[in-house]
């Protein structure tokens, strides 16, 4: 199967940089714990835009800062 590339998802780090904590990030995002984890880990399979949305307002991020599209040659 040919491999098209992935999406990369800086969540961890942001949200290093913020200082918030997982629980109050949740919180302020409106999200649960298990696809905050999902971001986080890059292992959600399906992006939600209202969820991006969110997670860029919470941040103040772009949604440059927060997805990073890698070409199959780069994996």
């Amino acid at each position: 199967m040919q491999s098209h590339g992935t999406i990369v998802i800086h969540l961890k780090e942001l949200l290093t940089e913020s200082g918030f904590s997982k629980n109050k990030f949740c919180q302020k995002a409106e999200l649960q714990r298990a696809q905050l984890n999902g971001y986080i880990n890059n292992t959600i399979t399906r992006l939600d835009t209202d969820v991006l949305v969110r997670i860029c307002d919470t941040l103040n991020c772009s949604l440059s800062d927060l997805l990073e599209y890698k070409p199959p040659d780069t994996e």
